[in-house]
């Protein structure tokens, strides 16, 4: 099996686009990801963030939602070849969300560690 021809640089942003709007709309997870990372972004506006806790705090926004992504692929790829329950099916799929839980939990142990000091001296000054 051949490989496609190469796409414009204008028509890869636009699948990549496309697949951001796929995750989106049909992932619930996904959806509840970006709530949580818009409420961290306001909060870390809000807290005045150094740059580098800003850049602690992007990516791990960053790899949850790519993780969330990637997870998405995979039951996206089983499902494709293997439309009847297995054992073997259920077993990656339930790794893939296994990972993005630790994604997750670690994610928002960042911040927790970048987002609680400032939070609590904001509170304490009020």
């Amino acid at each position: 099996m051949r490989r496609r021809e190469k796409q414009s640089l204008i028509e890869s942003f636009r699948h990549a686009f496309d697949g951001i709007r796929y995750v989106v709309l049909s992932e619930r997870n996904a959806r509840i990801h970006v709530a949580a990372a818009c409420a961290v972004i306001i909060l870390s506006l809000w807290l005045r963030l150094a740059w580098l806790q800003w850049a602690l705090i992007l990516i791990a926004i960053g790899l949850v939602f790519a993780g969330e992504m990637l997870n998405t692929v995979v039951e996206l790829t089983i499902d494709l070849v293997m439309p009847e329950q297995h054992e073997l099916a259920k077993d990656a799929k339930d790794v893939a969300a296994g990972a993005i839980l630790i994604f997750s939990l670690t994610a928002a142990g960042i911040g927790l560690l970048v987002l609680g000091p400032p939070l609590l001296d904001k509170l304490g000054s009020i």
